[in-house]
């Protein structure tokens, strides 16, 4: 079977179902080589700083390294600003969405707020509320997120800061994203 024959998944029968979750096993298990590639084209987004995305995603993650912090951690910090392209003001639920399967409950909210957290260190020159995490006070992973941002955001803009290549990454990458994951969308 190349394709299944339904036009309504209401039609598809025990069969073609089996034949599409094989596919899809298929095309998740490159889902590492996808988010490399999703990566590698921050490479040439958003402009005026003085390292591109990617680069402020590679000191990111190295500082995560360098700190000796879980292979998830680094990984997240790695992604944390993968969204910019696709959802220039979502972004943060964006990262947090691709790792929530992966992740624990902590990491996946530091990610999914990590955006509000940072205004903190920009929001009064632009105008806005700098105190907008405050909402999140209460918040059991709040000094986790105020954390992130303060050592693994913020200060990842520095093209002297030695970072480590996409390369070195990439079998940290493939750890979190090909193992079994924690949950699923399917029931």
């Amino acid at each position: 079977m190349e394709t299944v024959n339904f036009t309504r998944m209401i039609d598809g029968t025990a069969e073609e179902y089996a034949f599409l979750e094989h596919l899809e096993k298929q095309y998740t298990a490159k889902l590492p080589d996808r988010i490399m590639a999703a990566l590698s084209g921050l490479e040439n987004s958003l402009s005026g700083y003085r390292v591109s995305r990617l680069e402020h995603s590679l000191q990111s993650a190295t500082r995560a390294y360098n700190d000796k912090r879980p292979v998830d951690y680094v990984v997240a910090a790695l992604i944390h600003d993968v969204g910019d392209e696709l959802a220039p003001y979502s972004h943060s639920e964006l990262a947090a969405s691709i790792l929530r399967p992966f992740v624990d409950d902590r990491l996946h909210w530091i990610i999914k707020y990590h955006g509000v957290f940072q205004m903190y260190y920009y929001g009064e020159q632009m105008g806005i509320n700098r105190h907008a995490r405050d909402k999140f006070k209460e918040h059991p992973y709040f000094d986790d997120a105020v954390e992130f941002c303060e050592r693994y955001d913020q200060n990842c803009f520095d093209p002297s800061f030695a970072w480590q290549p996409l390369s070195f990454f990439q079998p940290m990458v493939e750890e979190v994203f090909t193992r079994e994951p924690l949950f699923s969308d399917a029931v």
